[in-house]
């Protein structure tokens, strides 16, 4: 069939219902909905057998419901109604929730049924963005496919009947922050964290620190700090420990609301690069805690947590190691996916680390949302000098991918338990074998940013798994891929079905079994005489070199395509009137 996609973004699920009805045998085509009329000419020009709305924050324009079949996918149980339909169920402590599939109707989400399906929530629920991303989308391809197949058939679809006792859901309001607000006087440490992860990502938990308007996210229960309800008590890796009345609580994200700018400058020292400057850019950006507060967390203590560390209870931390059966397993979690320089630097001392182990294997287990996505945007954006702070960004995830691929004292396997895009879907190649779970998104390109050209060794990993002619169309081409087709091209070496928890465990099973083989040596010089002819063939620094030219251009040329498309994505199409000249003339030779 012909399907449209009525679509706000073109987010993680679109992209995976995409993939999946394509995998099918569909044509389908995606249409960024952002008016009624963009709609009608949409539907006008494709004459779709189908429409779906994967994630449609606006109502379908009558002229299209009335003529069209158009399925709106729906993140609540049977009879939710209501645009915050993950956020009451995360906040009010649901432990189960669902998916409904319904057709678009006059009333918003009371349409007639096609599909439903539930999934549990765990007690102390993910973010509503890492429910959205995992349980609510399997839940969505279920039952988007079952009512492509239900119209396909001619089968008609259930009224919404508030009679029926399975009918649990209703309508709710939006959620305001006045329902999202946090006592920390009052509020325990479990509530502080569902209120802060129903937010999560987007809108965030209005709170106050220090007298600042700031927005929460990324919040982790803590075990066993301590102090005053309300009052920051630690700091670590850019977040912040704030305690409850029973506990405490980790924030690694803020966002400085935008009447605070002025109040926080006051408050900053002196001399900062950016206050002469009609706008500041941590306003409105979403950043380390640590970032945004700057100097006003002076005589906080840090709270270092080492990488090997048994048994620190519940906590916040982006890097673990730990072995098991003669495997190294190195887990590293960064919010959204997103790594810094510094970020990339701790990854790589981490690897370093793990390489020095008497183990023969180690896995490099990515975080469950994300196994990675490149570059950190944000941090980029928020720089005094953002070109600069992209070079130095670029380099340091280089230097992590190097140290991997010249890694010959072990089999390296990455774990792709999340999606991967950019820089990250690449770095997972830089492994010896490559592991994807089953209905993860891979977009291991660049150009859609602005026409970015890419490091992290793609000109060498990329051809070396998949050819020199798939290599160029997966990179112009920009386009989500399946692990399907990942598998079929041999981008990725094996999928895996089943959750997060599942993956890892069999991921572990077969780590453990490579270190336990008779022949690992045998696999290890392998591996280092393959290395070997490469380097014969084309040093590695060579590759290096000539990516890193053509991102110097990127980064510091007269064409701006890449700031703006930075800019365009940091703020969700929604840039600030008045910026800074960040592309002001610049010098292509690097210190």
């Amino acid at each position: 069939m012909k399907i449209l996609f009525l679509t706000t973004a073109h987010n993680s699920l679109s992209q995976r219902l995409l993939i999946e009805l394509a995998d099918r045998g569909h044509a389908v085509s995606v249409t960024i909905a952002d008016s009624a009329q963009t709609m009608l000419d949409a539907v006008a020009r494709q004459r779709p057998d189908l429409i779906i709305a994967p994630m449609l924050k606006t109502a379908v324009p009558e002229a299209i419901y009335r003529r069209h079949v158009c399925l709106i996918v729906h993140p609540g149980i049977m009879g939710d109604r209501g645009p915050s339909s993950l956020d009451w169920s995360i906040q009010g402590g649901e432990r189960r929730w669902g998916v409904t599939v319904l057709q678009a109707a006059e009333e918003m989400d009371a349409g007639p049924i096609w599909a439903r399906h539930e999934f549990p929530v765990h007690a102390v629920a993910e973010a509503k963005s890492s429910l959205y991303r995992a349980e609510a989308t399997e839940a969505a391809v279920r039952g988007v496919l079952e009512a492509v197949e239900k119209f396909q058939q001619g089968v008609s679809p259930i009224p919404l009947d508030y009679a029926n006792p399975q009918t649990r859901g209703r309508l709710r309001p939006a959620m305001t922050q006045t329902d999202r607000a946090i006592d920390w006087a009052r509020d325990r440490t479990d509530a502080v964290v569902r209120k802060i992860r129903a937010a999560d990502s987007a809108p965030g938990v209005l709170d106050q620190l220090f007298g600042l308007p700031v927005f929460l996210y990324g919040a982790h229960p803590e075990d066993r700090l301590e102090g005053p309800p309300g009052t920051i008590v630690a700091r670590r890796d850019g977040a912040l420990c704030r305690a409850t009345v029973d506990g405490a609580v980790w924030i690694s994200h803020l966002k400085l609301k935008s009447e605070g700018q002025d109040k926080a400058c006051r408050f900053a020292d002196a001399g900062c690069p950016r206050c002469d400057e009609e706008f500041c850019p941590i306003t409105g950006i979403k950043l380390p805690a640590a970032q945004v507060l700057g100097p006003l967390l002076r005589g906080v203590p840090e709270a270092v947590l080492p990488v090997v560390s048994e048994n620190p209870g519940r906590t916040f931390r982006e890097l673990r190691y730990a072995e098991q059966d003669g495997v190294g397993h190195l887990y590293f979690d960064f919010y959204n996916g997103a790594m810094s320089t510094t970020q990339c630097y701790r990854l790589r001392d981490a690897f370093l680390f793990a390489r020095s182990r008497p183990t023969r294997v180690i896995v490099l287990h990515g975080g469950r949302d994300f196994f990675s996505n490149g570059i950190h945007l944000n941090i980029i954006e928020a720089a005094a000098d953002p070109a600069l702070e992209s070079w130095r960004n670029i380099v340091a995830i280089d230097d992590l991918v190097c140290e991997i691929v010249n890694t010959m004292s072990h089999v390296v396997v990455s774990a792709i338990r999340g999606n991967a895009g950019a820089g990250g879907a690449i770095l997972a190649l830089a492994a010896d074998r490559v592991i994807a779970r089953d209905g993860v998104v891979l977009n291991p390109h660049y150009r859609s940013m602005g026409g970015l050209y890419g490091s992290e060794y793609w000109t060498y990993l990329l051809p070396r798994r998949v050819g020199e002619v798939r290599a160029q169309e997966l990179m112009e081409a920009c386009r989500p891929m399946g692990t399907r087709e990942a598998k079929a091209i041999g981008f990725v070496d094996e999928v895996i079905a089943g959750d997060a928890e599942s993956f890892e465990r069999q991921v572990a099973a077969q780590a453990a079994e490579i270190a336990r083989r008779a022949d690992v040596w045998s696999l290890l010089r392998e591996k280092h005489e393959k290395r070997v002819r490469d380097e014969r063939a084309k040093p590695l620094a060579a590759y290096r070199e000539e990516e890193l030219a053509r991102m110097k251009v990127n980064f510091f040329g007269p064409d701006p395509a890449y700031h703006r498309a930075r800019e365009n994505f940091v703020y969700k199409g929604r840039a600030p009137r008045s910026r800074p000249a960040i592309f002001a003339e610049r010098r292509l030779t690097m210190a």
